[in-house]
């Protein structure tokens, strides 16, 4: 069977949501494990440099998220460009205004 384009369009930007919503979850939880190791470092006593390597691979993986976290906006921004090219939906409110840069409007 398939699927209509207004069930798609509600479908795409459910999980697009969701998607760009898991990714801010990911980067305040490494945000928060980030704070916990360094604070655990410091009020346990240890070496100023113990654990800096867990530190920095953590660290890069904040960067991971954040280059993701551009991608999918590019991602949503390019969805915008096909809707208006197929001249169907709703545009964005305007919370969620995304250029098709990937760069949330002002």
């Amino acid at each position: 069977m398939r699927m209509t384009v207004p069930v798609a369009q509600m479908r795409i930007a459910r999980d697009l949501r969701e998607a760009e919503a898991a990714l801010d979850e990911a980067l305040l939880k490494q945000a928060s494990l980030l704070a916990t190791m360094v604070t655990a470092r410091r009020d346990t006593g240890g070496e100023p440099f113990v654990g800096q390597e867990a530190l920095m691979r953590l660290t890069k993986s904040q960067q991971t998220l954040l280059s993701a976290g551009g991608e999918l906006a590019r991602v949503h921004g390019r969805l915008l460009d096909v809707q208006r090219e197929k001249g169907v939906g709703e545009e964005c409110p305007e919370d969620e205004k995304v250029t098709p840069s990937g760069q949330q409007a002002a």
